[in-house]
């Protein structure tokens, strides 16, 4: 009746509220109906599934979901945590080389491996909360410190957890009724239920949908920051127990696949990356459901190799998956397209914006009042910059009193140049990615990939050289331009997209090479990188030429401009004409060019090409542009600032090579370097 409020019944208003349940319990549905599917068809295959197929794949897939309910925690809160999985190979070997065959022995390092998780944690946690620094360098640096730690533990698989710890974890609780490990996940589910609904619960999803919202309200972000930091270090710590109760032995790698897994698992468990939504709970059938996939691969009988691009494939398409909404760049992407479409067919062209106009260089006449001096006009980057190369000749006196013949030999600088080599060319890369605000983590499998495709065609054959090398080089080129259209025309998460990208890149290294690379680099490559010419070796002459054309390229032309523009705002650069897609694009295929560069050099240094050499890389290619001064939230860094950045850190390597310290500590003294060279940064970046 006109004019009349209309009583609804109790029904028609409890609809409203029960489709906002169902769409916060989307995530977590989509993935139990996975993982019921997943079953299925393991029934399906097999012809069984009983009491003991299901007590194996509840033991099989713990550790993954407990180190993955740390992981979702902290993306909940808006963060990203890659050193979980040094955290889970720490606590392996630590229990497997202390623990003792007594109940008091295997309850003491029980909780010391759960402190050291948390301990962890905590270290990350201050640095991101208190010193508001950036969760993926902190954790990244974490995460090498860790490793370096795990080394000097125990640096190669070894030691033994007693069968009574095992048995704890791993027994069926009820025998023939229920697993052990079922047990675990349902305790960590209620408490989890019984956190979320505490002031802490509600802070972590605040952080995530708005921190400067959640801070307004009066809610201690920065302490509760901190927590879930530590919370989901003793999540991995609890981890770390587990795979040594299952495995019954320690090995210093044993977390290193797990990272992928984690994030994988987060995502198809329905958690929003960036935080704000989703949950621990639906994070445990996504684990589930990865492990179940790669089992119904194996009895297929699809080579093992293939379970990594599946994994990264897996975390694309569920991101993907959790982006089709109205407001995602992935819409926005395909309604772009429809328009362009649609303006061709009514031949129509497209509207241009006008690009900036680039401000008129002031006459070298103009009075001192318009033209200030060099180092006014500089002081920011020579306060960014100049800190490397001191820092870089302090190193060469340090290795003059230790080693000696340092300063005055060409001998020892022209080997410098040599190993800095490396780096320099993906400084360029990787520091382009950061400069606009980015991260590419596929660095070290594209090395791998196209050094090994390069060195396999090769076969030392100078006149194989003359196209093996431009195929290795296009691989990268590949690569980059796949991993710019993920970010850029599909919005996915720069960390995201790379990291699934790496694994990727490592299941076709290793489907490609069938497990054991071969061919070796030709007399050609070989001399470019050992030789001699004019002397020196060969390759100081081309990265001296190198240098030159990227600080020029970076510098002095539209490119480089457009990449300060887009990590100063990328908001602003569009407002500006700034073609933002179409230069991140070409950001990330240079990255993957520098690093198939890199990739064919190594080739040619070690006269062939080996699974896992691009690992090592991955730290230092971001280590030496903070060092040299760039911000890692992108806009600001000068390309030479890197190469002092790529000089001091390969001379403290060479400095630590030739003393009686063990290799680990290379990794720990990286991470610390990185760690210092953004705390000293981060007044101007903040």
């Amino acid at each position: 009746m006109s004019g009349v409020d209309t009583p609804v019944s109790g029904r028609a208003a409890s609809t409203p509220g029960l489709a906002r349940r169902l769409a916060r319990l989307r995530g977590p549905l989509i993935a139990f109906i996975a993982f019921l599917v997943c079953l299925g068809l393991i029934r399906l295959i097999s012809g069984t599934l009983g009491y003991y197929d299901l007590a194996t794949i509840a033991s099989g897939g713990t550790t993954l979901a407990v180190g993955a309910m740390g992981q979702t925690i902290v993306v909940l809160s808006g963060g990203f945590d890659l050193s979980a999985a040094a955290v889970i190979s720490l606590v392996n070997v630590v229990t497997a080389s202390q623990m003792q065959d007594t109940p008091a022995s295997m309850l003491v390092w029980s909780l010391a491996g759960i402190g050291i998780g948390a301990a962890a944690g905590a270290f990350n946690g201050f640095f991101i909360a208190f010193l508001r620094l950036q969760p993926i360098v902190v954790t990244l640096a974490t995460m090498f410190i860790l490793q370096g730690i795990t080394l000097l533990v125990m640096d190669k698989p070894g030691g033994m957890v007693p069968a009574g710890f095992s048995s704890f974890f791993i027994a069926d609780a009820i025998p023939d009724l229920l697993p052990g490990p079922a047990v675990l996940l349902a305790l960590l589910v209620a408490g989890w239920l019984l956190l979320r609904n505490t002031v802490f619960g509600k802070t972590i999803y605040a952080l995530g949908s708005d921190r400067e919202a959640a801070r307004a309200m009066g809610l201690r972000t920065r302490l509760a920051e901190f927590f879930v930091y530590v919370l989901a270090g003793a999540l991995y710590g609890l981890a770390g127990l587990f795979i040594s109760a299952q495995t019954g032995s320690g090995d210093p790698l044993v977390g290193n696949p797990i990272l992928l897994q984690m994030f994988a698992a987060v995502v198809v468990g329905g958690t929003l990356l960036g935080g704000g939504r989703g949950g621990p709970v639906g994070t445990i059938f996504g684990a589930f459901v990865l492990m179940l996939v790669v089992n119904i691969l194996l009895v297929l009988n699809v080579p093992a190799f293939y379970s990594s691009v599946v994994e990264g494939a897996i975390l694309i398409i569920a991101v993907l998956g959790a982006s089709l909404t109205r407001g995602s760049m992935l819409s926005k992407t395909l309604r772009t397209l429809a328009r362009r479409a649609k303006a061709r067919g009514l031949g129509q062209r497209p509207r241009q914006l006008p690009l900036t106009p680039r401000p008129m260089p002031l006459p070298a006449s103009a009075p001192a009042y318009q033209r200030a001096a060099f180092h006014v006009r500089r002081a920011e980057d020579l306060r960014t910059v100049l800190p490397a190369f001191i820092c870089f000749v302090l190193v060469l006196i340090a290795t003059q009193l230790v080693l000696g013949n340092a300063l005055t030999s060409w001998t020892y600088y022209n080997a410098l140049i040599v190993l800095a080599s490396f780096l320099a060319i993906l400084a360029l890369g990787q520091g382009t990615v950061i400069l606009t605000g980015g991260l590419d983590l596929s660095l070290p499998w594209t090395i791998a990939l196209c050094g090994i495709v390069c060195a396999g065609l090769t076969k030392g054959s100078d006149t194989a050289m003359l196209y093996a090398v431009p195929v290795a080089l296009g691989l990268g080129l590949a690569i980059g331009l796949v991993n710019g259209l993920g970010i850029a025309a599909l919005g996915l998460s720069p960390i995201v997209m790379t990291l699934a990208m790496n694994g990727i890149l490592q299941g076709v290294a290793l489907v490609y090479s069938g497990g054991t690379p071969d061919g070796f680099a030709s007399p050609g490559l070989r001399w470019l990188m050992t030789g001699q010419l004019l002397g020196a070796t060969p390759v100081v002459w081309f990265i001296m030429a190198f240098v030159a054309i990227a600080c020029v390229l970076l510098g002095r032309t539209t490119f480089g401009r457009r990449v300060y523009a887009i990590g100063n705002s990328v908001r602003a650069a569009e407002l500006s004409g700034v073609p933002v897609g179409g230069t991140l694009v070409l950001v990330y295929m240079l990255s993957g060019l520098c690093s198939a560069l890199v990739g064919v050099l190594l080739s040619g240094f070690s006269g062939q090409a080996s699974l896992g050499m691009g690992d090592e890389y991955l730290l230092p290619s971001i280590a030496v542009v903070v060092v040299g001064g760039a911000l890692i939230t992108g806009g600001r860094g000068r390309y030479i600032g890197m190469i002092g950045g790529v000089l001091l850190l390969t001379a403290l390597q060479t400095l630590l090579a030739g003393t009686t310290l063990p290799y680990a500590t290379r990794a720990i003294v990286y991470g610390a370097v990185v760690l210092f060279a953004v705390i000293t940064l981060r007044e101007r970046s903040a």
